[in-house]
């Protein structure tokens, strides 16, 4: 997807896009390591976006791997599905996702991969995402998720680091990647 159609989208969706410009390919890598998504049997990927992410994962996931990714954004999808064919995108906001319906006869989540803007949300979306998706999460299954640095020192940030951790019992974060605009870190939560 080029720059400008994420720009504009940016423009045009800002509280659901979140971002000025896609994460950076350091990031992905980041992430995918965090998530340790070559070992998972089952990938969700929540706001997916341009598919920054959804590349590294696909890049990392063993071939009997499965995925699904949940974006809220149309366009996005739209292109997510064209250009990663074989694997699954619903348009539908985390928060009311039917997860029980689409894991019927399917593993549970081993790792979730998310690049939701959680530091724009509201703490009752924040709440009510979380409450939707880790239920599914297995045992032992992880979490992973990005922060841009400085902004998890906002009220924002720091009210959903605290629901992160009272939501899993192992949260930790990466190291700052500073090759990302703006520079980001990881947070993994560990079921």
């Amino acid at each position: 997807m080029s720059a400008a159609t994420f720009l504009s989208e940016f423009f045009r969706n800002w509280q659901t896009v979140g971002a000025v410009a896609p994460s950076s390919p350091a990031l992905a890598e980041q992430m995918m390591l965090a998530a340790e998504v070559g070992k998972a049997r089952h990938i969700l990927e929540l706001g997916p976006g341009t598919g920054a992410f959804t590349e590294a994962i696909q890049a990392a996931m063993t071939k009997d791997a499965s995925y699904l990714g949940i974006e809220i954004n149309p366009t996005f999808t739209e292109q997510l599905r064209q250009r990663f064919r074989g694997m699954t995108f619903e348009v539908a906001g985390a928060q009311e996702f039917d997860f029980e319906a689409y894991l019927a006869g399917k593993p549970p989540i081993d790792v979730v991969v998310s690049g939701l803007p959680w530091t724009a949300f509201p703490r009752s979306l924040q709440e009510s995402i979380l409450g939707n998706v880790l239920p599914h999460l297995s045992q032992g299954g992880r979490f992973a998720t990005f922060a841009y640095f400085g902004f998890h020192f906002l009220p924002s940030g720091q009210r959903f680091r605290e629901l992160l951790q009272q939501s899993l019992p192992e949260v930790d974060t990466s190291a700052v990647v500073w090759a990302n605009l703006p520079p980001a870190f990881v947070y993994i939560g560990r079921k």
